[in-house]
């Protein structure tokens, strides 16, 4: 029996639809090489769909035009201190070279487009090349009837971070939804997005006005569309293709049939870091020794098929990194379908009346840290528990002003999430105490301890709005302190936080062309990594708003231009067209 097998080839093979994989795939698309996009999701845009959309990148154009310009090395002193034992010369320089590069292209270039607030401080602004601001920007926001039909197939965003379905922009435009009905304007603001989404969901089927991470993915799928990039989805990776030293290209499976696709440059993983492999999970996550004990926003097929491919080939994965993911809390619900969400906590912990508890009912840390921080504290506090968790609790003031995790504030109703569990209430300190199981003697210590230097506003504890990203993250009305206000009047609530991630940092070792490492230090021939199936240069630390997607899309550059600069085929065979092939092979 004759079994069919194809053959195609083209110049570039990206594994991989997020930011890192499209950057690359556009970038040499546009310097001329024909290029091919796979993917083995149904949809396209990976964990950037799911993302902030911001970007972290130093010295760029959009901080210039705003009359920002850092010292000379600060970018580079900063990422030294935040990389610590971790640091890599070589990558942090070509990023800090290339960022601003990449910026000027996709700008200039294509439809991808960023708007930088004047002031967003880096996490840790006040340490050795911290800013307070011209680091951090966000995707402007997106029209999805520019991808046409092509609509369909975008990732959504994390149901739990829309209103309705509808996604909200960072910065002013979540200003305005918190303030709705303490402000004639923003009333009005929020009156006219809502009638515009729903006017589309009539229309469309789905609001149409893309923001964060999905205008991201949207604009760079749009780039794609433009410069005629084809994206193969439902498409799987079987292995890698190599030749001699050489990868050459890789088994892709379309429509249940086993594609050779050789790539004539170069083989790009992008496939997003191993969020949902439990093994790696297992190994390299202390918190979860089974694996298990942890919960993730990320795709569920983002499984860590690029490691497992770089590995097959030499490819190494160094494991004493300090953190293996860019952590933050997590808090789990219960969607309409019955399956689970997971609702990452970003900013809500630094708002004013709200503070986090463990198991024994005491607070641990400065609420207001950044993600990463808080939860490295909540790790060191749990040692010797049973579970690595804790409790954040507010009154009912605090709760329908600013909501809390999938919570929404007032007007929207809680009685959703106190039905399933998710929120907890109680009429005093004691009974909620007693409702999620901590002393509650400890747990009206610390808030009346709370309260009382929430009138002077000092933190005595933890300095909670001590430092510039802490008051940037809290309410510019509240004063003396801006992440501080008394946990007064009951009834008072619990939600319950648990350990997870956007996205993970331990990767495959790359050079600053992004070319594979063996771990003797060697390159692999033919292969390269990107995004989170690279050694994030972070060095296991989380420095800044945009640390995964700023290093994304300046590498996915960085490739895009090496592998248009290389003139020679990786296995230096005479060039083939871009046709498929029909092979019989006897079974």
């Amino acid at each position: 029996m004759a079994v069919s097998k194809q053959e195609t080839e083209y110049d570039v093979l990206v594994i991989g639809t997020g930011a890192s994989g499209m950057s690359a795939a556009v970038t040499a698309a546009y310097e001329g090489l024909q290029v091919l996009v796979v993917d083995k999701a149904p949809v396209y845009g990976g964990t950037t769909a799911r993302s902030g959309g911001w970007l972290w990148i130093p010295g760029t154009r959009l901080a210039k035009e705003q009359g920002i310009h850092e010292p000379a090395g600060a970018a580079r002193a900063y990422l030294q201190h935040e990389a610590t034992t971790h640091f890599d010369a070589a990558r942090v320089d070509a990023f800090i070279e290339n960022g601003p590069k990449a910026i000027d292209f996709f700008t200039s270039k294509t439809c991808v487009q960023f708007d930088m607030p004047p002031v967003f401080p880096d996490y840790h602004a006040e340490a050795p090349g911290g800013q307070p601001g011209g680091r951090s920007m966000v995707t402007r926001p997106f029209d999805a009837r520019e991808l046409g039909e092509r609509v369909a197939q975008l990732a959504p965003p994390v149901p739990e971070l829309t209103v309705f379905g509808m996604m909200l922009g960072s910065g002013k435009e979540l200003w305005h939804f918190l303030r709705a009905f303490k402000s004639l304007e923003s009333f009005w603001y929020v009156t006219k997005r809502f009638g515009g989404h729903l006017l589309d969901v009539v229309r469309h089927g789905r609001g149409m006005t893309l923001t964060n991470g999905n205008a991201l993915a949207g604009r760079l799928a749009k780039a794609g569309m433009d410069l005629n990039v084809p994206v193969w989805l439902n498409a799987p990776v079987g292995k890698l293709i190599v030749e001699g030293d050489a990868v050459v290209g890789a088994t892709v499976v379309r429509n249940g049939t086993p594609v050779d696709v050789r790539a004539r440059r170069g083989v790009v993983l992008a496939c997003g870091g191993f969020p949902h492999d439990i093994e790696r999970r297992k190994q390299l996550f202390p918190h979860a020794p089974t694996g298990r004990e942890h919960f993730t926003p990320s795709p569920e097929l983002n499984t860590g098929d690029g490691l497992r491919l770089g590995e097959s080939v030499g490819g190494w994965v160094d494991p004493t990194i300090p953190n293996a993911a860019a952590w933050c809390p997590t808090s789990v619900t219960k969607r309409k379908d019955g399956s689970q969400g997971v609702m990452p906590h970003f900013i809500d912990r630094a708002k004013p009346g709200v503070i986090a508890v463990t198991a024994k009912g005491r607070r641990f840390t400065n609420e207001a840290l950044s993600y990463h921080d808080f939860v490295q504290d909540l790790v060191k506090a749990s040692k010797g528990a049973p579970e690595v968790g804790a409790w954040l609790i507010c009154d009912h003031q605090h709760l329908r002003e600013y909501g809390l995790g999938a919570v929404a504030p007032f007007p929207l109703p809680i009685g959703k999430h106190l039905k399933s569990g998710y929120l907890k209430r109680a009429h005093s300190l004691e009974e909620l105490a007693k409702l999620i199981g901590v002393p509650a003697g400890a747990l009206k210590e610390e808030v009346e301890t709370f309260n009382r230097d929430a009138s002077s506003g000092v933190d005595s504890r933890f300095a909670k709005g001590s430092t510039a990203y802490n008051r940037y993250q809290g309410d510019s009305l509240v004063t003396p302190n801006p992440c501080m206000a008394p946990i007064r009047k009951g009834p008072f609530y619990a939600l319950k936080i648990v350990v997870g991630e956007i996205g993970t940092f331990a990767g495959l070792a790359t050079d600053a062309s992004c070319q594979v490492l063996t771990s003797a230090g060697q390159p692999v021939k033919g292969l390269y990594a990107v995004g989170n199936d690279a050694a994030s240069i972070m060095g296991g630390n989380y420095p800044g708003a945009g640390i995964t997607l700023g290093p994304a899309l300046t590498f996915g550059y960085v490739v895009g231009q090496t592998l248009a600069k290389r003139t020679e085929r990786i296995d230096a065979a005479p060039s083939r067209p871009a046709v498929q092939r029909q092979h019989a092979h006897a079974a």
